[in-house]
């Protein structure tokens, strides 16, 4: 398309225009494709090309003015694109994908999801991505993605109304040493902070010192200022490739341990997540103002926070991306916790003004609430959560989007093994995007099929008037607050300057150093003494003797502890590589009977679960199942969202995982123990953890005879090193605490914090770290 710039001198103004005592403030205006409109010394963009300045187009007058005089200007078809959101990457070379162009062209959307990874080097376009790295696409430089979202919106403005586009994806900052496609890609180029867990740990510990003694205040607060330099990277660094949007941050809590989204988790205390999600929505967005609104031309990035009403509290630990994790339960008792403990970081996130909320797939089992008593299905797809509770009683007054893929493919609570009361037939994907839109939902995520809309508006099941005006005037707003009907581009030749600078790395390492917790030094062993001999596992050894220490590599096979050694170095990184086994209509995988103390309701039959795979849809209707999005048969297959076996779940202590056959150690407890044998004595060992999920350090495991334990939380080994050598103090504190035992992990309810209900209780509580 050629790059069009009118200037039209109006000898008079347009009836839209609105008399001002003062000048109004410029902003600035660049247009591709359609006019820009000169009128009393002040320009606007002719968006549907008519000659005049229509109010929709007069970015003087109020958000919700322009949106009431745009929406009345759209035809259902533009309408119905508006609720949809879909992922739309680049192709290899940056440009626009077929797919790409028929989301915008044909199915009329303007929200996209870009889960391409950005890098300083361009992908190899000879080698297609496959599985599940063929839905993240091919890898983008910076500029090459900056062109690309610059690409879509000069697509989007030639369109009849020129309705600009917003981009938004998961989180990108963070060390990530597990990416899975839609939880998190990894930084790329981006810059690397500790991940959410650590960013916690770092400012808990800025607002009160450690001290040796493991000191814990009574009243601990974080310290906001590291949310604040981490917002700040992240603002500058999105915006450069036109990033606006994001889905995050989650204000779940870690309350049930178990859970495999807990690395995505901040804490487990309501207090602090509250803290954090507030200062992330006033650090991104700005600061709120008198009506409530903290989204500007000057916002960075518009939130979306997720999942409500608080994922934390999932049965078993069991997620809900799969059919065998629907269920959320709140047990706690004790009028603490339970599921206001869990709206709590949420009332924070409205009242800084988030932009947008995302409900969660979970399905609430046997929640009465204030009275209310609310129904088993997705919260999406309910009317108790979106409208009553999260509208009606907390003043949302954003945009609702939901989960991928609830409407066709786990729209839990209205599977298609349920009968539809309003059609007599089993549940379909056009009865769940009813429900989803009666219910206050207003943009679909994965979704991208606008006749699906348009057909039931046609039926009479949907009124335009009533669902679907409400629903896209909510989403029009974020557009005009954040000014992109004025100026929706970035100049992709400064995106590479601006990612990954000297100065935001260096930011990223000092929260990374900042988030390591020292658990126990009783040896006195830390910080290592320079030139020490020492023998390494996990550890890249070259980055080890760069800090002038005489390195032995024990990451090959059969090496061991020199009898000489003055400490041997151990890096422990857990995962679920061999959770990729699972299929859900496998005999011995999805077809593995469940105990019967672990056994749920199965929701078609109205008995306890028989097996694992029992209602996913290729084994309860093999015959009538179809691919879903990622081209696999079974919903479950592959458990691509993370997480382990669902009868292995539960085996978060060390030595249970070494037994586990989808849980991977490394390096693996047998060659921890031996080293620590042959290390002749144990206090010479310092073994660091990561911990994705708030591990058990069991007995058996003997990693607590080490002389120094050193938790983290999503970091390099350079930040680690940092501490380790003494070049950095330890300075932070446990965001959640750690069980004593697994017993602790089942009797503790998993809406409450802490273990404090149980026998065992924490090996480590909340806020505890010490130092050197």
């Amino acid at each position: 398309m050629r790059h069009m710039l009118y200037v039209l001198l109006l000898a008079a103004s347009t009836p839209a225009l609105v008399a001002t005592t003062n000048p109004p403030t410029q902003p600035d205006m660049v247009a591709r494709i359609k006019p820009i409109l000169s009128v009393g010394g002040l320009r606007f963009k002719d968006l549907n090309g008519n000659g005049q300045v229509d109010p929709y187009e007069d970015w003087r007058l109020p958000a919700e003015q322009r949106a009431a005089d745009l929406v009345a200007r759209m035809t259902l078809e533009e309408k119905a694109g508006a609720m949809l959101i879909a992922t739309n990457n680049p192709s290899c070379e940056g440009g626009l994908t077929p797919r790409g162009i028929d989301l915008i062209d044909t199915q009329r959307m303007t929200r996209f999801i870009l889960r391409a990874k950005v890098t300083l080097a361009p992908a190899d376009c000879s080698v297609k991505p496959t599985g599940p790295a063929n839905r993240a696409g091919f890898a983008q430089t910076p500029l090459q993605m900056a062109g690309f979202t610059n690409l879509v919106q000069q697509r989007l403005e030639a369109a009849r109304l020129g309705i600009p586009g917003v981009f938004k994806d998961n989180a990108r900052n963070h060390v990530e040493t597990d990416p899975r496609f839609g939880i998190g890609a990894g930084a790329g180029a981006f810059t690397e902070f500790p991940k959410e867990a650590g960013l916690a740990a770092a400012a808990l510990g800025a607002g009160a010192p450690v001290d040796r003694n493991g000191s814990i205040p009574q009243r601990l607060t974080g310290d906001m200022s590291v949310l604040r330099g981490f917002a700040h990277v992240m603002g500058q660094e999105w915006t450069a490739i036109g990033l606006r949007g994001v889905y995050g941050y989650m204000a779940d809590l870690t309350t049930e341990p178990r859970w495999s989204r807990a690395h995505e988790t901040f804490t487990e205390d309501a207090d602090l997540m509250s803290g954090i999600v507030g200062e992330l929505v006033s650090s991104l967005q700005g600061p709120v103002d008198a009506s409530g609104v903290s989204l500007s031309p000057a916002s960075k990035v518009a939130l979306t926070i997720k999942h409500f009403p608080g994922g934390g509290p999932q049965e078993l630990g069991l997620d809900p991306h799969y059919t065998f994790g629907k269920r959320q339960i709140y047990t706690d008792k004790s009028g603490r916790y339970g599921f206001d403990y869990h709206l709590k970081p949420f009332r924070a996130a409205i009242a800084a003004g988030a932009s947008s909320i995302m409900p969660y797939y979970g399905v609430p089992i046997g929640l009465t609430y204030r009275g209310v008593r609310y129904d088993e299905r997705g919260m999406a797809f309910s009317r108790q959560i979106v409208t009553d509770l999260l509208r009606g009683q907390l003043g949302f007054k954003g945009y609702v989007n939901s989960d991928s893929g609830v409407v066709e493919s786990r729209g839990w609570g209205l599977e298609s093994f349920r009968t539809n009361p309003e059609t007599g037939k089993p549940y379909n994907a056009a009865d769940r995007t009813v429900v989803a839109i009666r219910s206050g939902t207003d943009l679909l995520s994965e979704f991208s099929n606008k006749d699906t809309i348009i057909r039931l508006v046609s039926a009479g099941r949907l009124d335009e008037g009533r669902d679907i005006d409400p629903a896209v005037t909510r989403l029009l707003i974020e557009q005009f607050r954040l000014g992109l009907f004025e100026n929706p581009y970035f100049d992709a030749a400064l995106a590479a300057g601006r990612i990954g600078t000297p100065e935001n790395r260096a930011a990223g390492l000092d929260a990374q150093r900042a988030s390591v917790v020292l658990l126990d030094n009783r040896a006195g062993i830390l910080p290592l003494k320079q030139g020490a001999r020492v023998h390494v596992l996990g550890f890249d050894a070259a980055e080890v003797a760069s800090y002038g220490y005489r390195v032995t590599d024990g990451n090959s096979a059969g090496s061991k502890v020199p009898a000489d050694a003055d400490a041997v170095l151990i890096k422990v990184l857990v995962s679920n590589p061999g959770a990729q086994a699972y299929r859900s209509d496998s005999p011995t995988l999805g077809g593995r009977a469940i105990p019967r103390t672990m056994r749920q309701p199965d929701g078609r039959t109205g008995k306890p679960q028989e097996s694992w795979g029992a209602q996913d849809p290729c084994v309860y209707e093999p015959g009538a199942s179809k691919p879903d999005s990622q081209n696999e048969a079974c919903l479950d297959n592959r458990l691509m969202f993370g997480g382990a076996f669902p009868w292995e779940a539960g085996m978060i202590s060390l030595s249970a995982m070494a037994k586990a056959r989808s849980w991977t150690m490394t390096p693996s407890l047998d060659s921890i123990k031996a080293a620590m044998q042959q290390a002749d004595d144990p206090r010479k060992v310092v073994i660091s953890i990561y911990f994705r999920n708030p591990y058990v350090l069991d007995e058996a495991s003997g990693v607590k005879r080490a002389g120094a334990l050193l938790a983290t939380f999503g970091v390099s080994d350079r930040a680690q090193l940092d501490v380790i050598s003494g070049r950095s103090p330890p300075r932070g504190r446990l965001p959640f605490a750690l069980p004593r035992t697994l017993r602790a992990v089942e009797e503790q309810h998993p809406d409450a914090p802490g273990y404090s209900e149980t026998r065992d209780g924490a090996l480590y509580p909340f806020g505890f770290g010490r130092s050197y």
